[in-house]
């Protein structure tokens, strides 16, 4: 017998998030089924403000609540390092480790050719304006040690080669293959700590 409509269209939601498939819904749908009404009113709250109340930084292109964001705002940062990452989401994976106190550029993904993402797609054109306009003197490249990461890692260093600037890229204190969001913050900070020159 089916599930009732409100149920399995729910199910069929919560199945097309990262790793969680029919089976993983069905459970969160029965989980929320026993949550009182307060709460699942606040879970409703949460997920109609996720898209309202965040923005693009005009700066970095992290997601934010602010733009500039609180990162970008803050003057006790060292504004002529760089570090680049992918995604928000490594951003915040660096932050964490408070081992880096300079500016950030987000990407917005990395060069993967074979699902149609290239240099053009990404945030490099505004990260050469930023180098430029604000006077940066290293570039961090912050990118997961997997193929679309060396990818972009390669090409953008011969892309800033000619620029004169120092351009680092975090230690290989990362496994190979691996997300810098499930990296443990030590792990993180020695690999800002010990960076290596391109």
């Amino acid at each position: 017998m089916p599930y009732p409509l409100s149920i399995q269209n729910l199910i069929n939601h919560l199945s097309k998030l990262p790793s969680v498939g029919p089976k993983t819904a069905e459970r969160y749908v029965f989980c929320l089924l026993k949550q009182s009404d307060e709460e699942l009113q606040s879970f409703a709250q949460a997920l109609a403000e996720l898209k309202e109340k965040t923005i693009t930084c005009a700066s970095c292109f992290a997601i934010s609540n602010t733009s500039p964001c609180a990162i970008c705002k803050d003057k006790n940062r060292t504004a002529t390092t760089l570090c680049i990452v992918a995604n928000t989401r490594d951003l915040y994976s660096i932050e964490s480790s408070r081992e880096y106190k300079g500016a950030y550029h987000v990407l917005g993904g990395v060069i993967d050719v074979v699902n149609g993402i290239k240099p053009e797609n990404l945030k490099i054109k505004e990260l050469l304006q930023r180098i430029k306009s604000q006077k940066i003197s290293e570039v961090i490249l912050a990118l997961n040690p997997n193929m679309e990461g060396e990818t972009t890692s390669l090409y953008l260093s011969k892309l800033l080669k000619p620029l004169n600037i120092k351009i680092t890229r975090i230690a290989r204190g990362l496994p190979m293959g691996s997300d810098l969001e499930y990296a443990d913050e030590m792990t993180l900070a020695n690999a800002l700590k010990f960076r290596n020159e391109l």
